[in-house]
């Protein structure tokens, strides 16, 4: 049984996590719940939960103020939040967990189900890009954090040369010839490089730095080769995309 508490300013939504928890969350269960970021602080601190539901837009201390007043962070995190593109970017590229509201069952699920599967509390790094990059100290975002079994690596997003799809996990190719084996899936990955308009997903199982890419060769779908020498196939429904990103522009004279 994994010990949760749920932190939301909005009782309604509280209400609603703690039902489809017991609904489709049996080994969830909810010990805490906390209207606002005082409350929480002490409840975390007294209770010392494996898994915290974090809301974001808390008034007087939200979400990102309370995980700054914890001297440690020893529980699972899930952020729960509105539509936030600015936050949801940032806890992207900290390789973060979070759901949309309204709670949709399935994500739920699947976020509990990696949290058992993982059992990783948030590293002190990356709650340090975490914050950074709410604050605007790193300019352009230029590193993601990249969850493995050993923990997480914090990379270059340029260094990415392509990633190849590996059922529920993703074989990250570097440019140094380094390969990272990430605990995400190529979908979550995609996600998490989306703000990097040079990775392109050519393919269900793969997803290219379009920087890395010497020469596009034609076909049904055609084929990429990088510059690490590798091949990638290009499925036919993504060729015309692909040729619209890598084509100068017709309007250019």
């Amino acid at each position: 049984m994994i010990n949760t508490i749920i932190v939301d300013d909005e009782p309604y939504c509280c209400q609603i996590m703690v039902t489809l928890l017991e609904r489709y969350c049996p080994d969830v269960k909810t010990i805490a719940v906390c209207n606002n970021g005082e409350a929480a602080l002490n409840a975390i601190i007294d209770s010392r939960p494996q898994l915290v539901f974090l809301d974001i837009e808390m008034p007087k201390m939200n979400g990102f103020e309370l995980l700054e007043r914890l001297a440690n962070i020893d529980f699972e995190l899930i952020f729960t939040t509105a539509y936030d593109q600015y936050a949801i970017k940032a806890i992207r590229f900290s390789a973060l967990d979070y759901l949309l509201k309204p709670i949709d069952p399935k994500e739920l699920v699947a976020a509990v189900d990696k949290a058992i599967v993982q059992k990783k509390s948030p590293s002190s790094e990356q709650l340090l890009m975490l914050m950074n990059q709410l604050r605007h100290i790193e300019t352009g975002f230029t590193k993601i954090a990249v969850p493995t079994t050993e923990g997480y690596e914090l990379i270059p997003a340029s260094q990415i040369v392509r990633c190849e799809a590996d059922s529920n996990y993703t074989h990250i190719y570097l440019n140094n010839k380094k390969t990272i084996i990430a605990c995400r899936t190529l979908k979550e990955m995609a996600e998490q490089l989306e703000d990097f308009t040079s990775f392109f997903r050519v393919h269900h199982s793969s997803l290219v730095n379009l920087n890395e890419v010497i020469k596009y060769v034609r076909g049904d779908g055609g084929y990429l080769i990088m510059n690490d020498g590798t091949t990638v196939n290009v499925s036919r429904n993504r060729k015309e995309l692909l040729l619209d990103k890598i084509k100068p522009n017709k309007g250019k004279k």
